[in-house]
């Protein structure tokens, strides 16, 4: 990987020095909108100006930007302009962190990796790394190369952070990483945000006529999130059903989404809002949420729906099971098993007494266990521990102090 790094929009630095806080260096594949990267902003957001942070986007898609807040102690870097070799990537990785010098290097998932095993050779930085799932070419096992690869990349970090019980086994079986390493934090969300009542004023286009029931999916259109299986799931229904699927979100997938149902002869029976920003508006329209993915661990639309007080059809992946209510885990079926899923949406749909129960279940369940304060206290907690005692356990990072006379020196000039 390339290490040339400069300044230019849309990267920005944040507005105050704060040299009294802990720098932390976060690397991502990508910091476009997605789980893990809308995760962390909400942490960053609420961390105020206890820490300060680099953020290295190596695809240069640096969307969630937008989502942190203007006063977030943020600086972004330009990511590298070519590839190299391994060694001279792993240079130029090197490089880059002594030049910065962080109390505390971050790494997110299997696409910034090269970044946590360029740390291990010989650590610069104390680090943690993040892992949040797998893409489609692991969507059913693990690939031995990346599980060899990880083993060593990983075996000097401080803490690997995953947020479901499916990866915490991952990471103790496959990965051989210690117990004591592995620290589970499960997504969260803004409880109160996605339980409002259905706003009349802002009432979407895929509102039902007076009988109808609406199926929702949430997410990107994307290969992994195998919304065929869905659309193939909702034509096999029993003919009877008054009932709209809609699919929310934008993708790759969309237009061979769209002809898939037009060849099922369901076309007049799905809607595909397209991208909404406020999908908290569409939720409470939902009379049940529908999952379908290959690969997931906490998924968040599965999150906010229980939050708004909605019951889940969904195929056994990751943590779906133990994140909902025990009455409504009786709804997730087998991974490939269509039939089942159909009979589940039916049941569901038929009965709207037990729709309400689950519902309600959900949402008592989800403010217990995943609300989005307990997620940050347990971030806050973690970077913190981490970024204490800077000398002994750091000695690539700079103290605090070092770079305020350093920072002093410069300004004199």
């Amino acid at each position: 990987m390339a290490n040339t790094i400069t300044t230019s929009e849309p990267y920005r630095e944040s507005p105050i020095p704060l040299l009294d806080s802990a720098l932390i260096f976060h690397v991502f594949p990508t910091f476009g909108v997605g789980g893990v990267q809308v995760r962390m902003t909400e942490v960053i957001n609420h961390l105020g100006d206890a820490f300060r942070h680099t953020i290295l986007a190596l695809d240069g898609d640096y969307a969630c930007k937008d989502r942190l807040s203007a006063e977030a102690p943020v600086t972004f870097l330009p990511p590298p302009t070519e590839r190299r070799g391994l060694i001279k990537g792993l240079g130029g990785i090197r490089k880059t962190l002594k030049m910065h010098r962080p109390d505390l290097l971050l790494t997110y998932n299997w696409g910034a990796i090269e970044w946590a095993f360029a740390n291990t050779i010989s650590p610069i930085s104390r680090h943690i790394h993040l892992e949040s799932g797998f893409g489609l070419e692991e969507a059913d096992h693990q690939l031995f190369r990346r599980v060899l690869f990880r083993r060593i990349a990983l075996a000097r970090t401080r803490r690997v952070v995953v947020p479901s019980e499916a990866l915490v086994r991952i990471a103790r079986r496959d990965w051989k990483l210690a117990s004591k390493k592995v620290s589970l934090i499960p997504d969260g969300i803004d409880c109160i945000k996605f339980s409002a009542s259905p706003d009349p004023m802002k009432r979407p286009t895929f509102s039902p006529s007076s009988n109808q029931l609406l199926v929702g999916a949430i997410g990107p259109l994307r290969l992994e999130k195998n919304l065929g299986f869905l659309l193939e799931a909702f034509a096999a229904m029993t003919p009877g059903f008054d009932v709209r699927l809609v699919i929310v979100g934008k993708g790759p997938e969309q237009a061979s989404l769209e002809q898939r149902a037009q060849a099922l002869g369901i076309a007049d029976r799905v809607t595909f809002t397209g991208h909404l920003e406020a999908v908290e508006q569409a939720l409470p329209w939902f009379d049940v949420l529908a999952l379908t993915s290959r690969t997931e661990q906490t998924p968040n639309g599965v999150l906010q729906a229980m939050a708004a007080g909605k019951p889940v059809v969904s195929v056994d992946v990751g943590d779906v099971r133990l994140m909902l209510c025990p009455e409504n885990r009786q709804f997730v079926t087998p991974k490939n098993d269509k039939q089942a899923f159909v009979q589940a949406l039916e049941r569901m749909l038929a009965d709207s007494e037990i729709r309400a129960r689950i519902g309600s279940g959900n949402q008592v369940h989800v403010r217990e266990h995943y609300s989005l304060d307990r997620m940050v206290a347990a971030y806050k907690e973690l970077l913190t521990t981490s970024t204490l005692d800077k000398g002994a356990q750091n000695p690539g990072a700079a103290s605090t102090g070092q770079r305020a006379d350093e920072a002093r020196t410069i300004s004199d000039g």
